[in-house]
C-alpha cells in the first residue's frame, strides 16, 4: 500500500472522531433514568428529541463498522492465523472487558445512591445470575455490551473476508439484518428464563451484525484497490441521499418519542433508517477520502475507544452533582450542559 494511500486514512480517523461526539450525545439527551423525559410537556422535549435524532448519525453500530474495517486492514497487512488472531483480539477486548465490568458494576452505586435505588442495586451484587449477565452481555452498563459482542464478531472474520475478494457480499448486510430483526421477534414469545432469552437475543444480534463484517471487509477491499478522485465524488453524493433517506426513515419514530415522551422500539422503514445509517455516514467520510483532512483528526482519533468507555462515567458523575445541588434545569439546559461537561471532560480522561 502506497504513502499516498496511507495518508487517506485521515478520512477514517474524522469519522472515528465524529461518530465519538455522536455516542455522547446519544447518551446525553436523555432524563435522569435514561427516558424522553415523559412528564415533560412536548415543548419541553424538543431539544432532547432533535438531539436525540442528530445522534442518530453515530451509535455502537458505527463502531461495529469501525473496528472491523481496522480489524480487514490489519489482517491484510500481517495475514496471521486463525488462533492468534483470537488471542489478540481477546487481550485487545476481553481483558479491558473484564476490568470496566468490575469498575461499572460498582460505580452504579454512586448514582444509585443519590436517586435511592442503592439497594436494587446491591440486591443485583448479591446474585450470581446477575454477574452471569455482567460477564456475558457487558449488562454492568449500558454501553458495555460492545466489547464481548465485537469478539464474537471476530470469531466470524474467515467468513467475513469473502467480501475483500467479492465486494457483491457486502450487499448481505440487510440480509442478516432482517434475519436478525425475525428471529428476535420470535425469540420474545419463547417460554424461557430471562437469562437464557437474552444470551438467545444476543446470538440473533451476533449473527445479524456479521452483515456489518461483511460490509467492512467489502468496503476495505475496495479502498485497497483504490477508489478514483471521479468516483469517490459520486460515491459521496450516492451516500449522502442514502443517509437523507435513512434519517427520513427514523423521522416518525422521533416524531412518537416527541409526543409521548418514551423511546420505543423500531418498526419497518425505522429499523432499516437506524442499522443502515452507519453504513451510509462511513461512505460519506469515504467518498471525501481525498478532501484536505487536517492531522489533527488523527491526533484525537486515538481517544475515541477511551471516550467510548469512559463516558457513561462522566454523564453520571454530571446527573449526580446536578441532582445534588437541586439545579432547575429544564431538560433543554439539562441536555446541552451535560453534553458542554461530558464531551470534553470525557475526552480529557481518555
Amino acid at each position: 500500500m502506497s504513502v499516498s494511500a496511507k495518508s487517506r486514512m485521515t478520512w477514517f480517523d474524522a469519522n472515528r472522531v465524529c461518530a465519538a461526539m455522536g455516542v455522547v450525545l446519544i447518551h446525553s439527551t436523555a432524563d435522569f433514568s435514561g427516558g424522553a423525559f415523559p412528564d415533560a410537556s412536548l415543548q419541553d422535549r424538543i431539544v432532547p428529541v432533535v438531539g436525540r435524532a442528530i445522534s442518530e448519525f453515530s451509535g455502537s453500530e458505527m463502531f461495529f463498522l469501525f473496528s472491523l474495517f481496522l480489524l480487514a486492514f490489519k489482517l491484510d497487512r500481517r495475514r496471521p492465523d486463525y488462533g492468534p488472531t483470537l488471542a489478540d483480539q481477546a487481550r485487545r477486548l476481553l481483558v479491558p472487558f473484564a476490568f470496566w465490568t468490575l469498575f461499572y458494576a460498582v460505580f452504579r452505586l454512586v448514582k444509585a445512591t443519590e436517586f435511592h435505588y442503592a439497594d436494587t442495586i446491591w440486591a443485583q451484587l448479591a446474585q450470581p445470575q446477575s454477574w452471569l449477565g455482567y460477564a456475558l452481555l457487558g449488562d454492568a452498563q449500558y454501553h458495555l455490551h460492545f466489547l464481548p459482542t465485537l469478539f464474537l464478531l471476530v470469531l466470524f472474520y474467515p467468513v467475513m473476508r469473502l467480501a475483500q475478494r467479492y465486494p457483491l457480499f457486502g450487499l448481505l448486510l440487510p440480509v442478516c439484518l432482517a434475519v436478525m430483526q425475525a428471529t428476535q421477534g420470535w425469540i420474545w414469545t419463547v417460554p424461557v428464563p430471562e437469562l437464557t432469552r437474552d444470551l438467545m437475543l444476543r446470538g440473533a444480534k451476533v449473527m445479524g451484525y456479521v452483515g456489518y463484517g461483511f460490509a467492512a471487509f467489502a468496503i476495505y477491499g475496495l479502498w485497497k484497490d483504490g477508489i478514483p478522485r471521479g468516483e469517490s465524488r459520486l460515491l459521496r453524493r450516492g451516500a449522502l441521499f442514502l443517509a437523507a433517506t435513512a434519517c427520513l426513515a427514523t423521522l416518525p419514530h422521533f416524531w412518537a418519542a416527541l409526543q409521548t415522551g418514551t423511546w420505543g422500539g423500531r418498526e419497518g422503514a425505522q429499523f432499516w433508517g437506524h442499522f443502515l445509517m452507519p453504513l451510509a455516514i462511513f461512505a460519506i467520510f469515504l467518498g471525501s477520502q481525498y478532501a484536505a483532512w487536517s492531522p489533527r483528526w488523527s491526533q484525537l482519533a486515538k481517544f475515541t475507544f477511551g471516550i467510548y468507555l469512559m463516558h457513561p462515567m462522566v454523564i453520571d458523575l454530571f446527573d449526580v452533582t446536578t441532582h445534588a445541588l437541586a439545579l432547575p434545569l429544564s431538560p433543554a439546559a439539562l441536555i446541552l450542559s451535560r453534553y458542554a461537561v461530558a464531551l470534553p471532560l470525557t475526552a480529557g480522561l481518555a
